[in-house]
């Protein structure tokens, strides 16, 4: 088994093709990629990447260059999960969650990629295996939208394939949230299935309030009607709220989705494989998901999180965010497939099979952020 012998780490602040807003990060023009290519011994490379929204790349990047890269060189790259714990209890007293977390995911990633490279294998058939073809919605990020441009975004998505889109919600007036839904609902039709998200911006009692609002337009899920941090709320939400409940982007560690599972907070929980601890905790979740017969979702970087929903037999929608990150990868875009009933086919190149154009990165790199850890 070959052993860690570098960790190449950037940052990179990557432009968004529209300006995207929601009620709790305001205007949102580009975002921080923070990327690490693990190389062996052998010389095979594994890729990973996490992100953050307009602040705290530099703080992730810094501590998968000056905390995480010493402590993996020299370790066994095969063994991922002794891989995980070092650095889980090397930022354990600084960290558990947040940015460490989202640091630990990016090497978390990039070793499950070479795992899956070296193997010749993708990684959802190295992780079992279930159902290559996955079923997907679009996120919309439209808080601010017109209603007009609302459903023309609605159309365009169509168009791509989606049979399943997201809004958001979330506007200080309740009204104008229960308006915008019902233009949707009227323009899409009665059956297509369709999500709200309204990122923490209610109380507990506002969230209830909406729901009950709400309920008239028969809508998959409300997701992250209140803060991460309110698990009883939560709870209050899904027993009396009457509609289904998503969260869990703002949960970082395997044990907040414990806690929030047992709590009865949430329906759909909802990891991001980019900062909830790797491929190896959003595994890990989704068996938490499983044994309490709950079906599981996701956030965010969908060309990576596709492997470990086409793994689990009870997963639901993933999202679909490109976030401006298709221009910078040489892979073809993950898109619906219409003959696959619009489900996103899981890819067959070994690993993860994202490879990004580093070439092209360089012109959007943050100065001084490009370094490599060696053994």
């Amino acid at each position: 088994m070959a052993r860690i012998d570098a960790v190449h780490t950037g940052l990179y602040r990557v432009p968004l093709p529209a300006v995207l807003t929601d009620s709790t990060h305001g205007a949102m023009s580009d975002f921080e990629l923070i990327t690490v290519r693990v190389q062996d011994a052998d010389g095979a490379e594994g890729l990973g990447y996490t992100y953050t929204v307009n602040h705290g790349g530099s703080a992730v990047h810094a501590m998968i260059e000056r905390d995480l890269a010493p402590v993996l060189t020299g370790q066994e790259a095969d063994a991922v999960e002794a891989c995980w714990q070092k650095m889980w209890w090397t930022l354990h007293y600084g960290g558990r969650g947040g940015h460490a977390t989202s640091a630990i995911s990016a090497l978390d990633i990039a070793l499950w990629d070479l795992k899956g490279r070296k193997a010749g294998l993708p990684l959802w058939r190295l992780f079992g295996g279930y159902d290559p073809a996955v079923p997907v919605y679009a996120g919309g990020i439209d808080l601010e939208l017109p209603v007009a441009r609302l459903l023309e975004q609605a159309d365009d998505f169509r168009k791509q394939g989606f049979r399943a889109i997201k809004m958001k919600v979330g506007r200080p007036r309740l009204r104008d949230d229960v308006q915008r839904v019902a233009a949707m609902r009227e323009h899409l039709g009665e059956d297509f299935p369709l999500m709200v998200d309204a990122n923490m911006r209610w109380s507990a009692d506002e969230a209830l309030r909406a729901a009950r609002a709400l309920a008239p337009f028969d809508l998959v899920w409300i997701e992250e009607p209140t803060i991460p941090d309110d698990v009883a709320g939560h709870a209050r939400i899904v027993s009396q709220g009457g509609q289904p409940v998503a969260t869990g982007e703002n949960l970082h560690t395997l044990y907040e989705f414990q806690q929030m599972i047992a709590a009865g907070g949430v329906t759909f929980p909802e990891p991001d494989v980019s900062n909830c601890g790797g491929y190896t905790v959003f595994r890990k979740i989704c068996a938490l998901a499983e044994a309490a017969n709950l079906p599981v979702t996701s956030h965010g970087v969908h060309e990576l999180t596709v492997h470990a929903l086409a793994a689990a037999p009870h997963r639901s929608y993933m999202e679909a965010h490109g976030f401006g990150l298709d221009a910078y990868m040489l892979n073809p875009p993950l898109l619906p497939d219409d003959s696959a009933g619009g489900h996103v086919i899981a890819p067959e190149r070994p690993g993860h099979g994202v490879d990004l154009d580093f070439d092209k990165l360089q012109a959007i790199r943050t100065p001084g952020t490009t370094g490599t850890v060696t053994a």
